[in-house]
């Protein structure tokens, strides 16, 4: 889907980018890669989530849920955290599966 859009120039909004409360979804919150990555860049898991979703393409558009100006402000951070080559490449070997159920 995200490669499709890329190619017609539409945007992608991911529902649910860290996964669903209501269990529709995995979190990649308490996947172990993401939280190693995450120790590594002094982040919050979810900040290395959001900005994993933000390398992937330049037409994803994220809209996390934010319930605070903190919330806000580690969410922006996302979008100044850079991955590594090494960093994505263990983040895009995740598998659904291996994220383990939504939290």
């Amino acid at each position: 889907m995200l490669d499709a859009c890329l190619r017609h120039g539409l945007a992608f909004t991911p529902f649910f980018p860290l996964g669903s409360a209501f269990g529709a979804t995995p979190s990649p919150l308490a996947d172990p890669t993401v939280q190693s990555v995450a120790e590594r860049h002094g982040a919050r898991a979810a900040q290395v989530a959001l900005a994993w979703l933000l390398h992937r393409a330049e037409n994803v558009l994220l809209i996390p849920g934010t319930s605070s100006i903190a919330h806000l402000e580690d969410n922006l951070a996302a979008g100044r955290l850079e991955l590594t080559g090494d960093d994505l490449a263990m983040l895009d070997a995740i598998t659904p599966a291996a994220s383990g159920p939504a939290r």
